[in-house]
């Protein structure tokens, strides 16, 4: 289970270190994709990918090849160094608004990165009254 809050600069290769503890859980090689409810990115393990996909395949083909080329267009697979960095793309990075730093977080099943002044934004807006009613609500 992907948990906790890390922050971390892109350097100037477009490269950031992935902590430890969600390396040993995504795997070798994981998913980094647009998140597709605002400006961060998401990150999966290759089993988690399928998983987060699979309510697409279901659907008909015009569909379903349409949302998979959304979504695939410029998604990377990668592959941390020995330093425990990936390489991010251009265009990932630009989607998500990070330039230097970053901040990544644990979201149970998956991991996003965020840019650190997007985070911060986030943060300020939370209604921690209103997220209490709904987890409440949810039986938590």
């Amino acid at each position: 289970m992907f948990t906790g809050e890390y922050e971390h600069n892109v350097d100037a290769k477009n490269r950031i270190f992935v902590p430890a503890r969600f390396r040993d859980e995504l795997g070798d090689t994981f998913m980094v994709a647009r998140d597709l409810r605002g400006a961060r990115l998401k990150v999966f393990s290759l089993e988690g990918w399928q998983s987060y996909i699979a309510p697409i395949m279901e659907q008909e083909r015009r569909v379903s090849e349409k949302a998979l080329r959304y979504l695939h267009r410029n998604a990377m697979q990668v592959s941390p160094d020995s330093q425990g960095r990936i390489l991010l793309s251009r265009e990932l990075l630009d989607y998500a608004e990070i330039d230097k730093c970053a901040v990544i977080v644990g979201c149970s099943s998956y991991v996003e990165i965020w840019s650190r002044d997007n985070w911060a934004a986030e943060l300020e807006g939370e209604d921690n009254d209103e997220i209490s009613r709904e987890l409440e609500r949810f039986g938590l």
